[in-house]
């Protein structure tokens, strides 16, 4: 079904109202975007609705960030606060507006706090900084009939940014060795996760573990029959490359822990001091 003419006019206010902060400012980044979000929950809890709305409201609060800002619809789909455009959008009901892929963008966030007070939803909204459609996130809380939400533009990094990083982990693991540098790579609030980004370390004699940046509590498991979810068996062929050649490139297909969707990605390895050292990047 295709949306009417009034949710197509609703769905380019959003875009446009939503842009707004995006068109003069910086990109957040996810760590700052759960802060926000965790922030409003707390601010929503402590102070209650009508205190919230105003709060959430004001532009020049601690509400509204770089391109970040809290928003508050109820369970009927009206907005009571937008951070974004307040003037424009609250009172406004939003129910049958979809994103920029035909999703009900707000329904949907409606049907995943049913049950459950706090969700994550991944959908796609006009950037007009660069003017084109992106994947976006954002938290969701229900506190009562309100849901709050705090989104913010997924990160995407290249195959350039992962070579850095790769570098860089390398160097690492010659100065410190792997003991001291998974350490380091395991460390959620260090210089080695970053956006989608993150290194992973498997010793090439036992075939385990000794890092994962995203999944910490991997270290220490055996990794060699990890597959892909296709069934690729990926670690037994970087280990093989690692082994044969020093380093490489390897393709396959994996959850993107930024969208939480499943992705193609592309992994550099490098053989280190008895280690494989690895950093991938994704690509939709």
């Amino acid at each position: 079904m295709k949306p009417s003419k009034l949710g197509t006019a609703l769905t380019g206010l959003l875009m446009l109202a939503a842009s707004t902060l995006a068109c003069a400012a910086e990109h957040s980044t996810p760590r700052e975007a759960r802060a926000m979000f965790d922030q409003a929950v707390k601010y929503l809890k402590a102070n209650g609705p009508e205190k919230s709305w105003k709060a959430f409201n004001n532009r020049s609060g601690p509400f509204v960030k770089k391109d970040l800002y809290v928003y508050v619809i109820d369970r009927k789909g009206t907005y009571v606060a937008n951070g974004a455009a307040p003037i424009d959008l609250v009172g406004l009901n939003v129910l049958d507006t979809v994103d920029a892929a035909g999703t009900p963008l707000f329904r949907q966030m409606i049907a995943v706090t049913e049950k459950q007070d706090e969700a994550s939803i991944r959908y796609v909204w006009l950037n007009r900084k660069h003017n084109h459609v992106e994947p976006k996130l954002a938290w969701l809380h229900r506190e009562g009939d309100y849901i709050l939400g705090v989104g913010y533009y997924a990160p995407r990094s290249n195959a350039e940014d992962a070579r850095k990083l790769l570098n860089a982990a390398s160097a690492e693991v010659k100065k410190l060795g792997i003991g001291k540098a998974a350490a380091s790579f395991n460390n959620p609030k260090g210089s080695f996760i970053h956006d989608d980004l993150y290194v992973f370390a498997v010793n090439l004699q036992n075939g385990k573990f000794e890092a994962h940046g995203m999944n910490p509590k991997w270290t220490g498991t055996d990794a060699s029959d990890l597959q892909d979810v296709e069934g690729k068996p990926l670690i037994k062929e970087m280990l093989e490359l690692a082994k044969t050649k020093g380093e490489g490139t390897v393709d396959y297909v994996w959850r993107n822990p930024v969208t939480n969707a499943v992705e193609k990605k592309r992994t550099f390895i490098r053989r280190e001091n008895g280690s494989l050292i690895g950093v991938g990047f994704y690509a939709e």
